[in-house]
């Protein structure tokens, strides 16, 4: 399982590692790494042409000495300080030492744009200019670029002064590296308030940060690399966000024994569908069977469309209390307005699964008083609605918007996207999955991830755990049936058992 914790626990994890080690130990650790990985992207490093852009914190100082090791290698090493004042003194040192070059980026410690020689009489370097030879000339020039601008404590976008050097990276082609994460992303939220570096890889340091997990800052990351940097020792048990792994699906997966029978299996409710929508009780019901159920009861009016595609269904058009035994039930794909099976399935004893018109239909206060658990499954249209604000606020702002959504229905909360969250009431970790493809964006996609939460809901697994093990599995299962090429929901459906065999056998 990867864990991502907040810039105040890795914090204090780094104060308590260094009281431990020698002075600088910790910063040379993430160096050795960055300067690694540099070389791995690269493919070689001698005759390269690194370029750092160095801002006055700690993450200034990995670039620094790890530019020096990329000098000691061959690489011609140029260092663009941004607040030449407050560079770290013994990176600078180190570069210098090495045969690096320093040129500032302005000639105040605000890190405004100017002209100037070298900083603080190391060794001298073309300043800001128009021409090809100006820092911007130096920038476009790079083989590769090391974003050591702003550290994990960085708020909001850029700073303007900053962005013409961020227009020539671009401008570039270089490969760009971020050090423990892309300068301008906020490394709690992952939220990105304007502009920010886009990196091809990040190095970061001990642990994730959530940031580097979900989007929109995630899209800014490129590849992550996690450098250990003993940090393991002295973090809490309890992470900010966990992102389950191919080991802890399987670990989850419900397996029958020799003794199981359909019921012990887990029956699952479907109530779903409407004359308009019948595909989407189709849908649900097709994922529910490929999610392990023992059997599916199907309730609503797409009855003779399910029986058609699967005779295995039990079909009632009684209502849900009429229904028979489940384990759980699953509500609200495709059922128009029909808020009477709604409210009937809400008031049912089992753990439930609300969907799609199943969210507009459900009153908060019945979500809140029921005593069995309920899983919400938004789209990020649908959180919007249900919180009251505007789509974009929760496209930017999904981990907070997750969190806010849990807690005010009192429920677990899977909030759909190109990365996946799951909240629950209580606080604690939110699990993130990204297992997913932009192939999943196709209608009834959901549907098949409704039935397939549900099915895990009914066989006895904890709503956390079956929103995040349905969304590892959907997501899987859509990047296996597309192979690249559009995929339908059937096909997404269809593609569960083959990656129920891939964790199971991985």
């Amino acid at each position: 399982m990867r864990t991502a914790y907040s810039v105040e626990t890795v914090r204090a994890a780094e104060g308590e590692l260094m009281a431990r080690l020698p002075e600088g130990a910790l910063m040379q650790r993430a160096a050795a790494g960055l300067a690694v990985a540099c070389g791995q992207l690269m493919g070689r490093v001698y005759g390269t042409r690194v370029v750092l852009l160095v801002g006055s914190g700690d993450n200034g100082g990995d670039a620094l000495y790890a530019g020096a090791r990329l000098a000691r290698r061959g690489a011609g090493v140029t260092a663009v300080l941004l607040a030449p004042e407050r560079a770290h003194s013994g990176g600078l040192a180190a570069l210098r030492g090495a045969g690096g070059t320093v040129v500032r980026a302005g000639g105040d410690s605000g890190g405004g744009f100017g002209s100037g020689g070298g900083a603080g009489g190391g060794n001298g370097g073309s300043a800001w200019g128009e021409g090809s030879d100006g820092v911007t000339g130096v920038v476009r020039r790079a083989d590769l670029v090391v974003d050591g601008i702003v550290g994990i404590g960085g708020r909001g976008g850029l700073r303007d002064d900053v962005l013409p050097l961020v227009a020539a990276v671009r401008e570039s082609g270089a490969a760009v590296v971020a050090v423990d994460l892309p300068s301008g992303v906020d490394a709690d939220s992952g939220e990105v308030r304007g502009e920010a570096i886009r990196a091809d890889l990040t190095v970061t340091f001990g642990t994730h940060k959530p940031g580097l997990l979900v989007d929109p800052a995630r899209e800014y990351a490129g590849t992550v690399r996690l450098v250990d940097i003993g940090l393991g020792a002295v973090l809490p048990e309890v992470a900010e966000l966990e992102a389950l792994q191919h080991a802890d699906v399987a670990r989850l997966l419900p397996v029958p024994g020799v003794e199981s029978d359909k019921y012990r299996r887990g029956v699952v409710g479907i109530a779903a569908g409407s004359a308009r929508y019948p595909g989407a009780a189709v849908l649900a019901v097709a994922g529910a069977l490929r999610g392990g159920a023992g059997a599916v009861r199907y309730v609503g009016p797409a009855g003779d469309a399910v029986i058609a595609r699967f005779p295995e269904a039990l079909v009632s058009d009684q209502g849900p209390r009429a229904a028979g035994r489940v384990q759980a039930w699953v509500v609200g794909p495709g059922a128009g307005d029909d808020a009477g099976a709604v409210a009937e399935v809400l008031e049912a004893d089992v753990p439930v699964l609300i969907d799609a018109d199943g969210l507009r239909l459900a009153e908060r206060e019945a979500v809140r008083g029921r005593g069995a658990p309920t899983l919400m499954t938004p789209h990020a249209g649908e959180a919007a609605a249900l919180l009251g604000v505007a789509r974009a606020e929760v496209e930017g702002a999904r981990l907070s918007s997750v969190r806010e959504l849990a807690a005010r229905y009192g429920a677990t909360v899977l909030l759909k996207g190109s990365t996946t969250l799951v909240a629950g009431p209580a606080g604690g970790a939110v699990r993130v999955n990204s297992t997913g493809t932009g192939w999943l964006a196709t209608a009834g996609s959901g549907d098949v991830l409704s039935g397939l939460c549900g099915s895990l809901l009914a066989a006895g697994l904890s709503a956390v755990d079956a929103g995040s093990v349905g969304a590892y599995l959907h997501g899987l299962a859509g990047r296996l049936a597309a192979e690249g090429a559009p995929v339908g929901a059937q096909g997404v459906a269809e593609g569960v058992g083959r990656a129920w065999r891939d964790v199971r056998g991985g």
